[in-house]
């Protein structure tokens, strides 16, 4: 979608047409209220996984693409912002740095592989969680000793029924993938959930499990939420205090019906109580929302909504707000766009059109970019005299790839406050993920690969005092030493940068590489560092 400029009216003018286009959008669809299907609690996921091994033998196979939701987004412009990385990054401390899930777990549990991993991770107080397609592991955080699974995800719903408990288990149905984990450092509760659905897509299903204690391994309250034939597409979840929030991209059939916002009851959540989501349905010229997650111990201010951001054209974000209301449904809104104005770019790899751009050295296929929708997470501070939120979108730059990052400000009037495109001459930079820690000091998590480059595991990062749009880098997690063939051309479809709840200051990173060459034979890195300046506990 490439924007024009437009003819120049007053701010009144504006701000009344504004409020007329906006309206409706936000308005004409009043929430849906999904009450879960149903609910319980666990026994310790310790002992649930005790022979739980699902091996049943099959073939390497691919979860579902992530569709594509709309036309290619071009600018014929040059981006003014794109710049390689000033220099090394100094003053930080690398402090673990292993292995976590590869594809011969998939093996392990199931008999085959999957692709892509969508690896993501989450810190708790003491532990690390893992989620890959579609296993879960959980490590001991100062050591990196492995302390549960790998596991299928599945088996967290032992005995639960329905979808959630058989994804997986029978010839009609199987794991969705999809994997979110969570640490709600609010509560000191883990959230784990997968999507799921049977063969034919005329079931799917949101699976939610909250842990009743900060210990991953023990037990859950469990729940399903039914989307029907409405496939809810790429779940991303947020933590906010007073609501999970969720999105999807919601696809009856083949067809794009927009994203959705849901928010789940996180009190009622919390205490394994009967909890019902309620839902905002967009239009299909919105797509791949994210919503806003907590970082650090200081809350939003007292009734603030959550904040919602994706891409909109070349030149703007989309954000919207949405206040939740459990007591009075009603009273729930969910406002916007506003546009937020950003520096041109265009989209890589013409999602539309060709999936798979990112070169490997031979004799690695092509595979995805994923350019079509800023990446998990949108993390969101509050440092006392500002608000502020950071995200990252895969664009055109450098050799064929690099990463535009955003730090969006003052959310009650949204404005990016700085930004750049990390590129490199030589070498593709895509797939990132970006937080701050509790003084501000940023980082971004992000694969690296070229015709030259093994898929490698890099993190960018700047100072608070540094200057702004700047990136210094890269630390290197871990080189690659293979490639990847015959695998669909899957890469990602996501990875995940969390900040250490006990000090707000330590940074972990995970993501896939190859540390072999061949098919469905992916490896995760899990990293932890911290910028020296950022001292001492937030609480």
């Amino acid at each position: 979608m490439t924007r024009t400029n437009p003819v120049r009216c007053s701010p009144w003018f504006l701000s009344f047409v504004f409020v007329i286009l906006s309206a409706p959008l936000a308005l004409a669809n009043g929430p849906d209220v999904i009450k879960a299907s149903r609910n319980d609690v666990s026994s310790p996921l310790s002992q649930i996984v005790i022979g739980g091994s699902s091996k049943s033998g099959g073939t390497d196979s691919q979860t579902l693409t992530a569709r594509s939701t709309g036309p290619t987004i071009t600018n014929p412009n040059t981006d003014p912002v794109a710049a390689p990385l000033v220099g090394p990054l100094t003053g930080v401390t690398l402090l673990s740095n292993f292995d976590g899930q590869s594809a011969q777990d998939n093996r392990n549990v199931f008999g085959f592989a999957f692709v892509p991993p969508d690896t993501n991770g989450a810190v708790g107080d003491t532990q690390f969680v893992q989620m890959v397609n579609v296993t879960i592991a959980v490590y001991d955080k100062s050591s990196g000793a492995l302390r549960l699974g790998p596991a299928a995800i599945h088996t967290l719903w032992t005995g639960f029924g329905g979808l959630c408990e058989f994804g997986g288990g029978t010839p009609t149905f199987s794991d969705g993938g999809d994997p979110v984990v969570l640490y709600d450092q609010l509560a000191g509760r883990w959230l784990v959930s997968q999507l799921q659905y049977n063969t034919t897509f005329t079931q799917t299903a949101q699976c939610i499990a909250v842990s009743t204690s900060s210990d991953a391994t023990g037990s859950y309250n469990r729940y399903e939420y039914d989307f029907g034939a409405n496939f809810p597409d790429y779940p991303k979840f947020s933590v906010w205090p007073d609501a999970y929030y969720n999105t999807i991209n919601v696809f009856p059939g083949n067809s794009f019906a927009g994203a959705k916002a849901c928010a789940f009851d996180r009190p009622a959540m919390l205490a394994g109580a009967p909890a019902n989501a309620i839902c905002f349905q967009q239009p299909p010229t919105v797509s791949s929302l994210l919503p806003a997650d907590l970082d650090g111990s200081t809350l939003p201010p007292a009734g603030a909504p959550n904040y919602l951001v994706g891409l909109a054209d070349s030149t703007h974000l989309n954000f919207f707000r949405f206040h939740v209301d459990f007591t009075n449904t009603a009273n729930s809104t969910f406002t916007g766009p506003t546009l937020i104005s950003v520096a041109p770019y265009n989209e890589l790899c013409a999602r539309a059109t060709t999936l798979s751009c990112i070169p490997q050295p031979a004799p690695g296929e092509k595979v995805d970019g994923l350019g079509d929708r800023v990446m998990f997470r949108l993390a969101y501070r509050n440092f006392g005299d500002h608000e502020s939120l950071v995200v990252n979108h895969s664009i055109k730059g450098g050799a064929l790839s690099g990463i535009r990052w955003y730090e969006i400000r003052n959310p009650a009037a949204p404005f990016v406050y700085q930004q750049s495109t990390v590129v490199d001459p030589n070498v593709n930079y895509w797939l990132g993920s970006i937080a701050m820690d509790k003084i501000g000091n940023l980082a971004l998590g992000f694969s690296a690969s070229s015709h030259n480059v093994f898929p490698s595991v890099y993190v960018a990062g700047r100072a608070s005092t540094d200057p702004a749009g700047a990136l210094f880098g890269p630390l290197v997690l871990v080189n690659g030493s293979g490639v990847q063939f015959n695998s669909f051309h899957r890469w990602g479809d996501y990875s995940s940068m969390a900040v250490d709840p006990t000090d707000d200051c330590t940074l972990w990173y995970t993501q896939e590489y190859y540390a072999i060459t061949g098919s469905f034979n992916w490896s995760t890195r899990i990293g932890s560092f911290k910028f020296n300046t950022c001292k001492g506990r937030s609480k």
